[in-house]
């Protein structure tokens, strides 16, 4: 899963602590406003699926009784140069299964927040889109933006249900009630860090001395010493480490206005910036800057930015959400050998739970055929795969039943069709594996997912209602400091207690303290 730490979820919702009026929808009449409890999750029961998924005819709905339909499906990322290529070839297997076709239509990261609130206040019409608690999901949900899904989910989407498993979903639920349906994948997420392999082997860095930020300092300086034009670590106002690694060891009980910490054994909501692990991570941040071992832009690029980078030599290293094989993961999508090193131990959390959703909008014209193609996603892996890969032989080729690989002469960077979006959509444990991935990556998953730190709070749901003034004002104030903080941009002991202060008197204690008024409600209701 792709997690975006505190200041990218802030940059990416901004706008959304404006209030939206709900619409209701004839075909899902039953939609309830969500509040500030969830049943918990623990594990899931993955579905191995089949390559011929149940049609519609044998769910009970024959597709040629079915009026052709086009289901639009907005998700992030950027737009391949092959994407309606694969929207074609996906419309006319999608003909056969539920008689409709699909447009993709991908939004750049950067633009995610401006134009999904847009298509929100517009009343633009489209069905299936990305969803994820760092996206402002439990909002959005509460705003009438998402239909509940129950009973779609009864009706339409048995194999997506089936295939998730009653954990799963409740994981993901709000108040008892679905409103997206979650991707099948980790559940869990740790800190962890990606490095260049030829510069690693270079220098014959040991990597498993890294335990912490402070281990980072001597390799950084290495680098910086040796590599000029090569930037050791690259930071952006999305991925920083202090927002990693404070947001894998604290549970940011959804908006990190007002936080947890696991290990104090208790239930007491904090302020993370008050936090000695968030003060000890900004403080590393402003040294490493100080030194130049942070790009320079770091509080004012974006995540392609950063690739970009690494994908032109100009990086050496980069903080990323972890999971087992990441790197592999990532050295496909970018074209460069990765090696992986996590630090300190993964975390399950609410947000794990929620943190990658497809919904379907309140404006779909259909949530019926919409439910349907959610639920191929987690049965056919046929359809998924071709969302995830494109086509065999043009952008991938086959090495067994389960391994892919480039056609000769195609690379990451040079295929048509390398959208590196598979965490977002369905039941990943369908997906193929490329050939630089562990053939046993699904079982390390489990192993991670079973390893993980269990957050106290884990189901809590938090509901800003009460409360929405305070955190839009505080919001407000987040977009002032915090990306700067966060890449060490600026100095902690003259801005940090500046920053503190004026959350404070933005309201930020009011919002804590009705956090843990709805915290411990939640807890004596269990």
């Amino acid at each position: 899963m792709k997690k975006k730490p505190v200041s990218m979820a802030l940059s990416l919702a901004t706008v959304l602590a404006l209030s939206l009026s709900a619409c209701g929808n004839s075909a899902n009449n039953n939609q309830s406003s969500p509040s500030a409890s969830a049943s918990p999750s623990s594990e899931a029961s993955a579905s191995s699926g089949t390559d011929a998924s149940p049609s519609a005819s044998e769910n009970g709905t024959d597709p040629s009784k079915l009026e052709p339909y086009k289901i639009v499906m907005v998700y992030p990322g950027g737009e391949p140069k092959d994407l309606k290529m694969v929207q074609d070839a996906m419309s006319k297997y999608l003909t056969e299964k539920i008689n409709a076709t699909i447009e993709l239509k991908p939004i750049d990261w950067g633009a995610w927040n401006d134009k999904t609130n847009l298509m929100f206040t517009s009343g633009d019409k489209f069905d299936v889109i990305f969803a994820a608690s760092w996206l402002q999901f439990n909002a959005n949900a509460s705003k009438g933006q998402y239909l509940q899904l129950d009973d779609l989910i009864e009706k339409f989407g048995q194999g997506a249900k089936d295939t998730l498993g009653k954990d799963w979903l409740q994981g993901s639920q709000i108040n008892g009630h679905s409103f997206a349906l979650p991707t099948l994948k980790e559940f869990a997420g740790s800190t962890s860090m990606l490095f260049r392999k030829d510069l690693v082997d270079k220098y014959k860095i040991d990597l498993s001395t890294v335990n912490s930020m402070d281990d980072l300092t001597p390799i950084f300086k290495t680098i910086k010493d040796n590599e000029p034009g090569v930037t050791p670590l690259v930071q952006t106002n999305g991925l920083n480490l202090p927002g990693l690694v404070t947001g894998y060891s604290l549970d940011f009980l959804g908006d990190s206005l007002g936080v947890l910490d696991p290990s104090s054994g208790d239930l007491k909501v904090t302020n993370l910036w008050e936090n000695e692990k968030y003060v000890a991570a900004v403080k590393k941040m402003y040294e490493w800057n100080k030194a130049g071992y942070v790009n320079k832009d770091a509080a004012n690029i974006n995540d392609d930015q950063l690739y970009n980078m690494i994908k032109a030599g100009k990086g050496f290293s980069f903080a990323v959400t972890g999971k087992p094989g990441k790197d592999a993961e990532m050295t496909t999508q970018l074209g460069v050998n990765l090696v992986q090193k996590d630090i300190g131990k993964p975390q399950t959390t609410t947000n794990e739970a929620t943190g990658a959703m497809l919904a379907i909008s309140r404006t779909s014209a259909d949530p019926e055929r919409a439910m349907m193609f959610l639920n191929l996603l987690y049965t056919d892996k046929t359809l998924l795969n071709m969302l995830d890969f494109g086509l065999e032989g043009t952008h991938y080729v086959k090495k067994s039943d389960t391994i892919i690989d480039f056609p000769e002469g195609i690379t990451s960077q040079t295929s048509g069709y390398n959208p590196g979006a598979a965490w977002m959509f369905g039941n990943q444990m369908n997906t193929y594996l490329w050939t630089n991935e562990d053939p046993n990556k699904w079982e390390k998953f489990k192993e991670f997912n079973d390893s993980s730190v269990k957050s106290p709070a884990l189901g809590f749901v938090w509901d800003s209602t009460n409360v929405k003034n305070e955190v839009a004002a505080d919001t407000n104030v987040r977009s002032e400091f915090e990306a700067a903080l966060q890449t060490g941009t600026i100095d902690p002991d003259k801005y940090l207690p500046q920053f503190v202060k004026k959350m404070k008197d933005a309201g930020l204690d009011k919002i804590i303290a009705e956090k843990q008024k709805q915290l411990d409600a939640w807890a004596a209701s269990r």
